[in-house]
């Protein structure tokens, strides 16, 4: 059976919308995106989300450790053979303290895609096919509006540049902002609805690999 991993933040992780900082939650096996779309490829899922996680920066006020590309090189040399990889990041390298520009963060997701696609890890699973998501634009709101002041504006220019990038590196695309929209409740997080329409939108973008 194929195998998939699905590489990304707190919205591969699947965590809820936040009302609080302290509460830790996360939506089950049922609902999240990313087993909805193995179940409906019919394949196997290594899920690797983390909160907080970026496409290039450490993240000194999380632990210094939310780096995507030492954890990429990490994932696809823990599992395997993969037969096809998601990326989907760039919404926590739009928050303020970064100071990132939409071109910066697209440059953090190119490292990520030339370490996947680079021949020595393309080489250890016989060859694997990539697809780069761009998350949804965020919204400046709830209890999440002070890390991401500023951040809509970027987050909403990186759709784009994304798709010029997969364009470059030969690897397929999907706008999940084309396909649905972060919730109100705190600008950055999805709804159980909105998995179940991601997590059918990657399946059909993974069948066209």
């Amino acid at each position: 059976m194929p195998v998939i991993l699905t590489f990304g933040d707190s919205n591969t992780h699947g965590s809820p919308p936040m009302t609080d900082r302290m509460t830790y939650e996360r939506y089950d096996a049922a609902t999240r995106w990313p087993q909805v779309m193995a179940r409906a490829l019919g394949w196997d899922l290594v899920e690797e989300g983390l909160p907080g996680r970026t496409a290039q920066f450490p993240d000194p006020c999380m632990d210094g450790m939310m780096d995507g590309a030492p954890a990429l090189r990490q994932a696809l040399q823990s599992h395997g053979p993969l037969d096809a990889l998601t990326i989907m990041l760039g919404t926590n390298d739009v928050k303020t303290r970064f100071g990132a520009s939409p071109e910066t963060v697209m440059g953090g997701v190119a490292c990520l895609l030339d370490l996947a696609t680079g021949i020595e890890l393309q080489t250890r699973h016989g060859g694997f096919k990539i697809l780069l998501i761009c998350p949804p634009p965020v919204v400046e709101t709830g209890i999440l509006a002070p890390d991401f002041w500023g951040a809509a504006a970027k987050s909403q220019a990186l759709a784009p540049l994304y798709a010029d990038l997969a364009a470059s590196r030969g690897v397929g695309f999907l706008d999940a902002g084309q396909v649905i929209s972060v919730s109100p409740v705190d600008g950055v997080h999805f709804s159980a609805e909105s998995h179940a329409r991601l997590g059918q939108a990657v399946a059909e973008s993974v069948r066209r690999l």
